[in-house]
């Protein structure tokens, strides 16, 4: 079990939390992460990492789950720069992925300020709870680029976390849910329970709705984003509604997020939704601490194919509320001696 370098007592989240883990503790400086419903910016969130969803096909994947276009594969790092050294090497097309965009770009490391620029602030992303933790910490990340010159205005979105279910149920059953039943049918002994779980609801999302009309929910949140979206250079969110998910424990039952219940994990998590809307870019950087000592963060969500603008918000976020290399954001980690026998 991996745990949350921040407090044991909680997780990093999933599915790249090792890398999230492993970065909060020092032992690595990089790290390559996959994203088709959070793995990469839920985890940084929780470690008060950095993570990029990059914008479908700017960075290759493997086949054939390649071709999902919830897929956004990247980078995470300690500092917005080490992220964009590292994208720099993943970003370019590659025979092996039909989606890979060509030409590649290169992000520059050095970014205009934000002053001037029009930034969304969307705390709920329609009906998701958020403790008030995450939401204070939000609302001073906000503040700060106000402080630098930016214009930030909040707005609110149309969705809500039942239809945003639905659409990915039929999604993730047709294509994760069916892949995951092949090695079931063959190996189910050796999947967690966990895996079976979610297979088991994906499927029957999948029974329930065409795939033709997941995908008309799917184009509804897309439009609905980016119509929002059109008076402003990007927008800000929160990564999750929750402070941190206790380690060890499964939560197939769902879990309480601000005094609600909500059905899973990824109800969660406030990541989904840029699944769907795939072609966004999405940078995750830390936004403070919870009471709880776990950090917290936000996402930076860009127009399609943008990530110069993400990053060029995240580098300057990084300036004026620094999270790496101070004393305020290193995780104690005490050694414990094993028990004498």
């Amino acid at each position: 079990m991996t745990r949350n370098p921040w407090n044991l007592d909680y997780s990093p989240g999933g599915s790249s939390g090792g890398a999230g883990a492993a970065l909060a503790a020092g032992t690595t400086t990089l790290a390559t992460a996959s994203d088709i419903g959070g793995s990469t910016r839920g985890p940084a969130g929780f470690t008060g990492t950095v993570g990029l969803k990059a914008s479908y096909g700017r960075i290759p994947g493997v086949a054939p789950l390649s071709m999902d276009s919830y897929r956004g594969d990247g980078p995470m790092a300690r500092t917005v720069d080490d992220a964009i050294l590292l994208a720099n090497v993943l970003i370019g097309p590659d025979p092996r992925d039909h989606s890979s965009l060509r030409p590649a770009i290169t992000l520059p490391h050095e970014y205009p300020t934000v002053e001037g620029m029009r930034i969304a602030l969307c705390l709920r992303l329609g009906d998701f709870p958020i403790e008030p933790d995450i939401e204070a910490n939000t609302r001073a990340l906000a503040q700060s680029l106000v402080d630098a010159g930016a214009i930030v205005e909040e707005i609110e979105l149309p969705w809500t976390r039942d239809s945003m279910a639905a659409a990915v149920k039929v999604h993730f059953g047709t294509i994760m849910g069916a892949s995951v039943a092949e090695v079931a049918r063959v190996h189910g002994d050796l999947l967690a329970d966990y895996t079976l779980d979610n297979v088991a609801i994906t499927s029957k999302g999948a029974a329930e709705m065409s795939f033709l009309d997941g995908l008309r929910k799917e184009t509804q949140m897309q439009r609905e984003l980016a119509e929002a979206m059109a008076p402003f250079d990007a927008l800000i969110c929160p990564t999750s509604g929750t402070i941190a998910f206790p380690a060890g424990e499964s939560l197939l039952d769902g879990l309480t997020v601000a005094g609600q219940h909500v059905n899973t994990t990824a109800e969660a998590l406030l990541t989904l939704p840029f699944n769907v809307a795939n072609r966004c870019p999405v940078l995750a950087v830390p936004s403070g601490h919870a009471h709880n000592g776990v950090p917290t963060g936000v996402q930076i969500v860009g127009h399609t194919y943008d990530e110069p603008t993400v990053f060029r918000i995240g580098k300057a976020l990084e300036k004026i509320r620094p999270w790496a290399y101070t004393d305020q954001h290193q995780p104690r980690l005490d050694v414990v001696a094993p028990a004498s026998s």
